[in-house]
């Protein structure tokens, strides 16, 4: 009988542990609607796009880099003045959006003008979850998405 006892702790144990690591899902990004309008300046292009939190834990967007560019600098719009941030959250269970007039990628120093059609690499970099490369066409300076990013 005592063994039995036993075995029934160590069970609703492991029951209870396992429970216990469920809820707390790691962050489990995605990217989608990634492009970069057309740049009408030779050194300077924004960059759009949405990353998706499909985890239970938030995470942070660090930084990006690319090489077609010097720096890529993180901004947000605030009260309709652009101010560079050092990191931005993606909300767990939720989504950041990069959009014009918002938050947005800022391509600064280009090495070269990327052209309508073109493809742009881009790595985003964040406090805990592996960076993610994203390939950012180039869309006419006037393109706007119809659904979102």
């Amino acid at each position: 009988m005592r063994r039995l006892g036993t075995a029934a702790a160590v069970t609703a144990i492991g029951l209870l542990l396992a429970g216990c690591g469920s809820d707390d899902s790691g962050p489990e990004l995605s990217v989608t609607g990634a492009y970069m309008p057309q740049p009408v300046s030779d050194s300077m292009a924004a960059g759009f796009l949405t990353i998706a939190n499909d985890g239970g834990t938030q995470d942070e967007l660090t930084s990006v880099t690319s090489d077609i560019a010097g720096a890529v600098t993180l901004h947000e719009t605030v009260d309709s003045a652009m101010q560079e941030v050092t990191k931005l959250p993606v909300p767990a269970d939720g989504h950041l959006e990069f959009e014009s007039g918002g938050t947005h990628l800022m391509f600064e120093k280009l090495k070269r003008k990327p052209k309508e059609g073109d493809t742009v690499s881009v790595v985003l970099h964040f406090a805990d979850s592996d960076p993610v490369t994203v390939e950012m066409p180039v869309k006419p300076a006037t393109y706007t998405p119809t659904t979102g990013h």
